[in-house]
């Protein structure tokens, strides 16, 4: 590698992770003021909201890594541009190919730590960040894990796997135990409805009553279940993906389907996350069209706009082509690796017009 190509990659690392700083700074600001207005909910104070906002943010960082990349690698070679530093680069020797490899050198560098993050550091934080925040506001609430949400009412211990977006309580689990500490009913229901006034509407039930001598199994359509729980105790997905790291939605979605229980939404989570990498290096390479028409005289903020209006477009269109695999049960990594590929595809198409 040579020095002007090392010079490039860590212009754009430093670019890059300034606009990572600013952006997540931004971002925990609004976190911050949105979480000020829960003050007061239950032992919920100005200390939890500085811990949540500490402990969530690996996971925000995590999500602005291929946003930062595209707007540090443009405002970096814009200014280069702008200054003429390219033009004297391709004079003494380097290629195009050879901006473009130095700009795919930072990704590594990017790619790598969105990996640590991602894997190992935001959903650690992220779980604890929720659990103290649910903790603190709902004192019924005793677990957080990653495979559902623990509360205890009385003598009875209550596991909620999901939470639909409707308010509806999904996979619910019902463990009553006795005076002496033993387990004498077990119920689970598929859904719950609330109704108000501590009232739930539980659908598609089956009841085990255990003793010394047998266990009794039972089923019902539906039956009413009294409880102190209100859905604002249960405002997010218990079974999250983003509390989860790729090796625990790899294990998820596996113990979904042994379960025959529907996992669709966790593989589209899964493929997501997997080429995530893959995201960033096209973000990367949306700044080569601008090298390579350098010479055209496109100023700094025309290239940051432009490629700003793409990052935007390709949230838009990710989240779109996520939505519509959901809904009809598309193949997720396909789903997963269409927004990336189009871009790319676009990009290519762009570097060909451009040394037209």
């Amino acid at each position: 590698m040579n020095v002007l190509s090392l010079y490039i990659a860590k212009e754009i690392l430093k670019g890059s992770l300034i606009t990572l700083l600013i952006l997540l700074t931004l971002f925990n600001l609004f976190t911050f003021a949105d979480e000020l207005k829960d003050i007061g909910q239950g032992h919920y104070d100005l200390k939890q909201v500085f811990y949540y906002v500490a402990l969530t943010s690996p996971t925000v960082l995590y999500q602005l890594i291929p946003a930062s990349a595209l707007i540090g690698s443009l405002f970096v070679l814009g200014s280069m541009g702008n200054n003429r530093e390219l033009i004297a680069m391709q004079a003494s020797g380097l290629s195009i190919f050879g901006i473009i490899k130095a700009v795919m050198l930072a990704g590594v560098a990017l790619v790598i730590l969105s990996m640590l993050i991602g894997e190992f550091i935001a959903p650690l934080g992220e779980r604890l960040g929720q659990k103290i925040k649910m903790t603190a506001q709902n004192e019924q609430i005793i677990m957080n894990s990653s495979y559902g949400l623990w509360l205890r009412e009385g003598s009875n211990y209550i596991n909620v796997r999901q939470v639909e977006d409707d308010g509806k309580l999904a996979d619910i689990s019902i463990y009553e135990l006795d005076a002496q500490r033993h387990l004498n009913r077990e119920l689970h229901a598929d859904k719950a409805t609330f109704l108000g006034k501590k009232t739930w509407k539980l659908e598609n039930i089956k009841q085990s009553t255990i003793s010394t001598q047998l266990i009794q199994v039972t089923q019902q359509a539906e039956q009413i279940w009294n409880s102190s729980i209100a859905p604002n105790l249960l405002k997010i997905v218990i079974v999250n993906p983003k509390n989860l790291s790729l090796y625990d939605l790899a294990m998820y979605v596996r113990f979904l389907k042994e379960n025959h229980q529907k996992s669709h939404a966790y593989e589209v989570a899964f493929w997501g996350r997997a080429v995530s990498p893959l995201t960033t290096f096209v973000m990367l390479l949306v700044s080569a069209p601008f090298v390579i028409g350098i010479r055209r005289g496109v100023s700094v903020g025309a290239r940051i706009m432009i490629g700003v209006a793409i990052g935007m477009g390709f949230d838009i269109f990710n989240k779109i082509i996520n939505h519509l695999g959901l809904i009809y049960n598309l193949n997720p990594p396909f789903m997963a690796l269409l927004p990336s590929l189009t871009v790319f595809a676009v990009v290519l198409f762009a570097m060909k017009k451009a040394q037209t």
